[in-house]
């Protein structure tokens, strides 16, 4: 059974930094691409940034040049440093990981920024 093991989160002031993890645990082989999504109050689920196995990633236009995502060498847990945060990045994040041929979602962390 896989699991996505989530960290990070919590209140800032706008323009504070804050650092989600994911770590994918259990009976785990070819973990693929992972990422984040965001979802705020009313709003549709987004993709926030995505790293490849092989690490090339992507971002959404509106976190580009204040988010960065990595993963560990092991490939099995993704990090998303936030910096320069906003109070329109409040939202719950969701950790994403393809693992063989199935997707799996963490249950997702609250981030609130304070202006």
């Amino acid at each position: 059974q896989v699991q996505l093991v989530e960290s990070g989160g919590g209140l800032v002031q706008a323009g504070g930094s804050l650092r989600l993890s994911c770590a994918a645990s259990g009976t785990i082989f070819n973990v693929g691409a992972m990422g984040y999504y965001r979802q705020a109050p009313g709003k549709q689920r987004e993709l926030v940034a995505i790293i490849t196995r092989g690490g090339s990633t992507n971002y959404a236009d509106s976190v580009k040049g204040r988010f960065t995502i990595s993963r560990d060498n092991a490939k099995t847990t993704v990090y998303l440093q936030m910096n320069s945060l906003k109070p329109e990045d409040t939202a719950v994040y969701h950790c994403n990981a393809r693992i063989g041929f199935v997707d799996y979602w963490g249950e997702g962390t609250l981030v609130t920024v304070s202006s």
